[in-house]
């Protein structure tokens, strides 16, 4: 035997890569081999979950039953229902994707210090989850590395709300919906500027940005922190204070998994009237949805800042009698007639009449948004699963200029031949042209008058994924002459792996800048030396995180 090698990999676990050139004594090499296989402590021993659970036992100060926390595919019922539990793209749930050695659901910050420990010193990749709406699928997902596991924040969801501070700690397992109502238990006329859907979690949301429907008013959920709690590459705990500026800065808009894990956020409350008024009023093309989308665009960002109105486009009707139906759906901070009086000298064009307002309070406005049926009592914001999962894929833009009737011509003829196709335009202007694009990681400020999302979603596992993936790839190469330019700015929190990815652990920061511009601009350059001073190593990583600035570039 010519050449024999043997490659200890994360697990520990031997790959054996061997060639026979000769034909002689193979017999006896082979059985030498076995033996010493055989015989090695290391070897086919010890699974790798036996391994964390011993390391965790002697590295954390906890007497917590640790396999408690872990659930592995093989006898433990719980691993199934543990991994869907917040899976909200089902296109990574197929039996076909990779799946996790197991999940870790610590119950506290020294189980996660302790499970960042093991994983360093056993060589084991992970991933983190804390709400599963990453689009890709990162957080519980991995493509590129195998074996993984998945440490899940699902347990760390409690809400500590100070009225009299204006201010709430929230833990990373929470969801937005828990923190608004939990916000509304206490104040009436207190609220906090995030996520419209309301089941995201907090620890991923708020590293991407977190708009909502006050973003105009007060900016993103990411604008309005005060402090954090990390656990970093060396398995500290961390306040802003301890953390420093630098990463502070860098984990309030830079994307999730990069620089350590979120445990809980600091959140400043502002606040809100005791009248919200919300609508949605519906055209048509046979109604002039065309002219009255291309008029939207030259008022939407410069509206009051107490009012926020998307647009939500599809399709509509059977075969043969199919349109498109543009639906504008608004919150204001205020009252109806107040409203009215807005609408009449801003956007008079949509004919907004008083049956149309709906007065509310601020929470209840949140259902709304959120599209829950009408009466749901406020306590489902406390359910924390979603139960609006499909398999789809998703795209961003940002424009800067209105686009034109005759290319919105070319949007519906697209959006026709996608039955599951719709997109979502979501204002800005207001205190978002105010905050200056380099003050947290996310850049998409002044010049932007809105953001487009792009979706196809369909329900059926066995569905034709490619032709619905090319759908919208074609419809967003359609839309390159139009939208935002050099770079083709993107949403980090509608993450899109078509942008790019890295390949392994010593990810390129040449190739990462390519999408790594998209989402964050000039500010990329400054998240990789962040990524530099405190995970050198790239602890953290996944298809599309931060990696380190070379040296020769520091």
């Amino acid at each position: 035997m010519k050449e024999f090698q043997t490659r200890v990999g994360p697990n520990c676990n031997a790959e054996m890569d061997f060639q026979l050139n000769d034909t002689a004594d193979n017999s006896a090499s082979i059985l030498s081999i076995l033996v010493v296989l055989l015989l090695s402590p290391f070897v086919f021993s010890h699974p790798i979950q036996d391994r964390f659970l011993q390391c965790l036992s002697t590295t954390s100060e906890s007497s917590f039953p640790f396999s408690t926390a872990l659930h592995t595919p093989i006898n433990n019922s719980s691993f199934t229902t543990v991994l869907l539990s917040t899976a909200q793209n089902l296109r990574y749930t197929l039996p076909s994707v990779p799946k996790p050695e197991f999940i870790f659901t610590p119950s506290n910050e020294s189980d996660i210090q302790a499970a960042v420990a093991c994983c360093k010193q056993l060589g084991i990749h992970f991933r983190v989850r804390s709400g599963g709406h990453d689009y890709e699928a990162v957080s519980y997902v991995s493509a590129i590395e195998s074996p993984f596991i998945i440490i899940d924040l699902a347990k760390l969801r409690s809400v500590d709300v100070d009225i009299e501070d204006n201010s709430a700690w929230v833990q990373a397992g929470a969801t937005n919906g828990e923190l608004y109502y939990r916000i509304a238990e206490k104040s009436k006329t207190h609220g906090f500027p995030a996520g419209l859907c309301t089941s995201l979690g907090m620890g991923g949301l708020i590293t991407g940005g977190a708009y909502g429907a006050m973003m105009r008013k007060y900016g993103l959920g990411a604008d309005n922190v005060i402090d954090a709690r990390i656990v970093d590459a060396q398995g500290r705990i961390l306040d802003r204070k301890a953390m420093g500026e630098e990463l502070f800065w860098a984990i309030r808009g830079g994307g999730g998994g990069s620089f350590g894990i979120i445990t809980a956020w600091k959140v400043k409350l502002v606040p809100v009237p005791e009248t919200v008024t919300v609508f949605t009023v519906t055209k048509t093309l046979e109604q002039g949805a065309t002219k009255l989308l291309y008029r939207w665009q030259q008022v939407a960002d410069k509206l009051d800042e107490d009012l926020f109105i998307r647009v939500s486009i599809q399709t509509a009707g059977t075969k043969g009698n199919r349109t498109i139906t543009t639906s504008y759906n608004a919150v204001f901070l205020g009252d109806a007639k107040t409203l009215l009086g807005v609408m009449e000298s801003s956007f008079p064009e949509l004919g907004l009449t008083q049956k149309d307002c709906i007065e509310t309070t601020w929470l209840e406005s949140v259902l709304y948004t959120g599209s829950y049926p009408s009466n749901t009592p406020p306590e489902a914001l406390l359910q924390a699963n979603n139960v609006l999962k499909s398999y789809f894929k998703a795209k961003s833009d940002f424009v800067q200029k209105p686009i034109p009737e005759s290319a919105l011509k070319g949007i519906w003829k697209r959006l026709f031949k996608e039955e599951g196709g719709f997109m979502i335009w979501n204002p800005f202007g207001g205190m978002m042209s105010r905050i200056s694009e380099f003050e947290t990681p996310f850049p998409h400020r002044k010049g932007d008058l809105f953001m487009i999302q792009y979706v196809t979603g369909w329900q059926d596992a066995s569905g034709n994924v490619g032709k619905h993936v090319k759908w919208i790839r074609e419809l967003y190469k359609y839309m390159a002459p139009y939208v935002s330019k050099n770079p083709r700015e993107a949403y980090v929190n509608y993450r899109d792996l078509d942008l790019g990815i890295n390949r392994n652990t010593n990810t390129s920061f040449i190739k990462a800048s390519v999408w790594g511009a998209k989402y964050f601009k000039g500010n990329f350059y400054r998240l990789a030396l962040v990524k530099s001073k405190v995970d050198p190593d790239n602890i953290f990583r996944h298809e599309q995180s931060i990696p380190p600035l070379p040296l020769h570039m520091r």
